[in-house]
């Protein structure tokens, strides 16, 4: 049993096999949080509330001026009433009020967990999770609010999501709804986020917790490079193998917001959920309104317990592909290649190459469709190109597949080309807000997919190119953010819905081509990394990590990346020199290095290679698929941070531990250079490990205590790697 209801102290104790989580109920009916951290086997008080008159602090209970919301450590906070930190949830009645007040109404505790109608969520078995149910309600307004909090014993894992209910008899308006809200009565943490743009994303932000708020968000429309969803808390000693992290990842792809805020008085109130600034939803008498759920992980030793974590939890308990544990293939991107230029001839021999070198997927990128030689039109049009692809689709993929290979295809659903045949007939398919201008970008508009004839339509498009093309992988594409928001098929009281319709439209389109074409393996893209999130990966098992394949900036993208999830969901290509994002010229074995951290593929044009290319390139695929078990499939090791350092380096042990795999990158090659040293982690310290590249055998001890001198070499951007197996 993970959850336990203490009568007497009116206490909640949620707890994992290393993870306590406790709540309480202060007067009858105000829910209070109590403690989040290591395993405790009982909690019977000692971290009590120390109750004080604070000045300004205001007070329910006018015969006790030591009792104010503004004080208490909550569990779901409200506004309106005397707590002026940041709340959990807002609503607004028909008579204009804002103000709620919640009181605890009873609770359940369940085996197992349900699914969040439309929305993306970990799955478990009834012997796996357990949930509890909190139940608040906030009798002048008719609210109930469910609080769900699910455990996942052995995961290490605590879900929390909450579900709205009308029970009134007059409409009111949601205006805020988090799924999480966390009171710490401490300050002593660091915060850390991910930042970035487009061919930048994910940089490590790591700061101090002082007087105000730290927060991130996202008002683009999706989860964004910009932020991503997900924010940990660290104690100020904590590192990647040592101290105190609380971290937070949201399952969602849309707007969101995570805060860390200190009040007066040290406290801590750690919050996520969707973002409210351009989304509220109208709830009709009776109607309820689900919340995204976030994952919540304590680690007391460090980002690297967090990491792996995360990254068995979303493996065993939100991927629902067939591929979620399956090696994926070696595939060739034909974009940096082509780009537009391209025509059937120019593909197959490109496709000829790429099986000769042992790889095992063709992609084709964009420009196969419509009449679509740049950006700036055909979205929509979703009909194979008869100029370039004469014999169609069909053909091309039945020529690729005679090779040996699979057949890949770039898509971008989501959107329309002002020039299209779809836009002419269908202008109403647009994303907008009626009486202002369209705003494009990148040449192209968002469609509606709050609308579900606009949502069919996707689903029938894509169902038929699918077909035609016996597609093997799909690269789904999402190349802008939204803007001009609105619908002209919701009324005005249901316009602030229409981002997270939008949202409800994807999902919707994905759950339902996925269940269609179970055998495909999708990759979600949006410019690279541009929606890299938990909600995407519950639909689509691995993710474009970013349009960005220079291999340095690449060891901080997948360093960081890493942080919340596993190496096996991020896309990593070798691409040519010099690079086209960066223009810099990186060694093809240094490139190899840090591709192969993930799923290895190619995006470059084979045909103007080198022989001596060709044939490194040939041996890193052979080298690849020998090791690939060991890096999609087993653990992850962290050794040195690429943000701090000028060298990086990472390793990988195999499920079983019988391999182990070994990556090191130097940026720059400094004067009067010092010998690095690679140590290793996560190997067996009692076993013998042979280096398969000239034989000699070490101890795992001495890999992981001693280390490996790595050679000098006057040279930058150089790499080393090594493969070593259990004897």
């Amino acid at each position: 049993m993970a959850v336990k209801y203490d009568e007497q102290q009116k206490i909640f104790h949620i707890f994992s096999k290393n993870t306590s989580y406790v709540t309480g109920i202060v007067r009858e009916k105000y829910l209070t949080h109590l403690y989040w951290g290591k395993r405790i086997r009982e909690y019977h008080g000692s971290r009590s509330i120390v109750w004080k008159d604070r000045g300004f602090a205001p007070n329910p209970d006018d015969t006790d001026r030591t009792f104010s919301l503004d004080t208490l450590p909550q569990e779901y906070p409200q506004t309106g009433n005397g707590d002026f930190r940041s709340c959990a949830y807002g609503i607004r009645q028909e008579n204009g009020s804002r103000i709620s007040n919640l009181e605890y109404a009873g609770y359940e505790i369940v085996d197992g967990k349900e699914g969040l109608p439309g929305l993306p969520a970990s799955f478990g078995r009834d012997d796996q999770v357990q949930t509890l149910y909190i139940h608040m309600k906030d009798p002048a307004a008719g609210l109930k609010v469910r609080l769900a909090y699910s455990v996942f014993y052995e995961a290490d894992v605590i879900t929390r999501s909450v579900v709205f209910e009308n029970a009134s008899g007059e409409p009111l308006t949601l205006t805020k709804m988090l799924s999480m809200s966390v009171d710490f009565r401490e300050d002593d943490f660091h915060v850390l986020t991910l930042y970035g743009a487009h061919n930048n994303e994910r940089n490590m932000d790591r700061r101090p917790l002082t007087s105000g708020m730290v927060s991130i968000e996202s008002l683009r429309g999706t989860s964004s490079p910009q932020q991503s969803p997900f924010m940990a808390l660290l104690r100020k000693d904590a590192g990647e193998y040592q101290g105190d992290v609380y971290g937070a990842s949201f399952v969602y792809s849309g707007n969101f917001v995570a805060s860390a805020q200190v009040d007066p008085y040290r406290n801590v109130r750690f919050q996520m959920g969707m973002n409210p600034l351009n989304g509220d939803w109208y709830l009709k008498p009776g109607e309820t309104f689900y919340t995204p759920e976030v994952v919540m992980v304590y680690s007391d030793h460090g980002l690297m317990e967090m990491s792996h974590i995360y990254h068995e939890f979303y493996q065993n308990h939100l991927v629902r592909s067939s591929f979620a544990k399956k090696p994926r293939p070696v595939l060739i991107n034909n974009w940096e290649a082509t780009y537009f230029d391209f025509n059937e001839e120019k593909l197959l021999s490109l496709a000829k190459k790429a099986a000769d070198a042992g790889i095992e997927l063709f992609v084709l990128d964009d420009g196969w469709f419509g009449h679509r030689d740049s950006d700036t039109s055909s979205l929509g049009d979703w009909v194979t190109d008869l100029r370039k692809l004469p014999h169609g689709l069909g053909q091309l993929s039945e020529k690729i597949h005679a090779m040996g290979m699979e057949f890949g295809l770039w898509v971008e659903p989501e959107m329309i080309s002002p020039d299209s045949q779809l836009y002419r007939e269908h202008p109403d398919y647009v994303l907008h807000t009626p009486g202002r201008p369209c705003t494009l970008g990148r040449g192209q508009l968002v469609l509606d997919l709050s609308r579900k004839e606009v949502c069919d339509y996707v689903v029938e498009s894509m169902a038929r190119v699918f077909k035609e093309g016996h597609v093997d992988y799909v690269k789904w594409d999402m190349n802008r953010h939204l803007t001009d928001v609105g619908s002209a098929y919701f009324p005005p009281q249901q316009q602030g819905e229409i981002t997270h319709r939008y949202v409800l439209g994807l999902y919707d389109i994905m759950e339902r081509l996925t269940a269609m074409f179970p055998q495909v393996l999708f990759e979600s893209c949006s410019s690279g990394g541009g929606r890299f999130d938990a909600g995407m990966l519950y639909y689509m098992p691995q993710t474009w990590c970013s349009d960005n394949t220079d291999a340095i900036c690449r060891m901080k993208i997948q360093y960081s990346t890493s942080l919340v999830f596993p190496p096996v969901t991020m896309g990593a290509h070798v691409s040519v020199t010099p690079n086209h994002q960066t223009g810099r010229v990186t060694p093809l074995s240094t490139r190899g290095y840090v591709a192969m951290s993930g799923n290895l593929g190619y995006e470059l044009d084979l045909e103007k290679l080198t022989s001596q290319e060709l044939e490194e390139i040939k041996e890193q695929i052979a080298f690849y698929k020998s090791i690939r078990n060991t890096i999609q499939l087993g653990m992850l090791y962290r050794n040195e941070n690429p943000f701090e350092s000028n060298t990086v380096s990472w390793n990988f042990v195999s499920k079983d531990g019988h391999g182990a795999v070994a990556f090191f990158v130097e940026v720059l090659s400094p004067a009067a250079a010092p010998v690095r040293i690679l140590k290793l982690k996560g190997l067996d310290p009692d076993a013998l490990y042979k280096n398969t590249k000239d034989g000699c055998v070490y101890g795992g001890d001495e890999l992981m205590y001693t280390g490996l001198s790595m050679p000098l070499k006057k040279q930058d951007f150089r790499g080393e790697c090594y493969h070593f197996i259990k004897m």
